[in-house]
């Protein structure tokens, strides 16, 4: 059976934690399981949230649930297959199966930082030119800059795939990481691929580092801005704001940008440690961003009260 690139490899197995003992794999699989249903259930939140309730159709919220349906989509396509693995051995994808869910991941990571970004320059002009929010600001306009970020973001993820497609494979298919990404699928290539993996490497820096830049200027000027109010309350609240915040945002960035420099220069690290970095940067922003970003949030937080009074009482009668 020939595939595009005349791949004698018919489907690619998932390692995960390459080192472990077999003694922990229910505990990891059960950990996974956890992440996942968190992730799941805060996400799912916040967007049954947005949509139901009118008053929360605003810029902030909008943001926040396309960054929840972002990651929902994402975790929904990898965490089952790596439970799977370590619950009862099962960590095969299909050749076709490995390069979609990389399409994704790759699509998705990319995503995932721009509207990060959005939701910091959001906060810049909410705090700093407030009177000025609601006529810079709006609905249509943040949802026509998250689109151009999604249709971005998955010319990303093609070209990603593109590349992958290229390189032959024959024989070796067991990729050391919990998901199909390129870097661990390309270095099972039977040719030399140190050429598409540079590529890729200046492609992912530059969709980080762009955001992080603008994310890392905006929060910058918002505590510069708190800071000449020289009010200790209002300083307080936005220093514990911030913190959550750069919590998030420095755990999805920090592995992620380590993780590719040191590939990139060709070191080798422990491979678990390599995968254990790979899932922070991934999946526990996944199920921390909407807590931290949107249910912490008291306007949200009333609104889910409210909601679950009132599906309360209705059960009760």
């Amino acid at each position: 059976m020939a595939t595009l690139n005349q791949s004698e490899v018919l489907e690619f197995t998932l390692t995960g934690f390459p080192g472990l003992p077999e003694q922990f794999y229910s505990l990891v699989s059960i950990s996974f399981f956890l992440i996942y249903n968190i992730s799941l259930y805060a996400n799912l939140i916040v967007v049954v949230l947005l949509l139901l309730r009118r008053h929360l159709h605003q810029p902030m919220y909008v943001i926040i649930g396309n960054l929840s349906v972002s990651d929902l989509i994402f975790d929904t396509l990898t965490l089952p297959k790596i439970i799977a693995k370590y619950w009862s051995g099962d960590g095969s994808l299909s050749y076709t199966a490995c390069f979609i869910q990389m399409f994704f991941v790759h699509f998705l990571g990319t995503l995932d930082s721009y509207i990060v970004m959005v939701m910091a320059i959001d906060r810049y002009i909410a705090i700093c030119k407030p009177l000025r929010y609601h006529s810079i600001m709006s609905n249509r306009l943040v949802a026509i800059i998250c689109l151009v970020f999604w249709i971005f973001a998955a010319a990303i993820g093609l070209s990603v795939i593109t590349s992958g497609l290229m390189l032959p494979f024959r024989g070796t298919n067991r990729v050391k990481n919990c998901f199909c990404s390129f870097n661990p699928v390309a270095v099972l290539s039977y040719v030399d691929s140190a050429s598409s993996r540079s590529t890729r490497f200046v492609v992912a820096v530059l969709s980080h580092l762009c955001p992080l830049s603008f994310i890392v200027y905006s929060y910058i000027i918002i505590i510069q801005k708190i800071c000449s109010s020289g009010r200790t309350e209002n300083w307080r609240k936005a220093f514990y704001t911030c913190t959550t915040h750069w919590l998030v945002i420095g755990l999805y960035f920090i592995p992620r940008l380590a993780v590719h420099t040191y590939n990139q220069l060709q070191l080798t690290p422990n491979a678990d440690l390599d995968v254990f970095l790979i899932c922070l940067y991934t999946f526990v922003p996944h199920f921390t961003s909407p807590i931290i970003f949107c249910l912490r949030t008291k306007e949200i937080k009333t609104t889910f009260g409210k909601v679950f009074k009132c599906n309360i009482s209705n059960y009760k009668y």
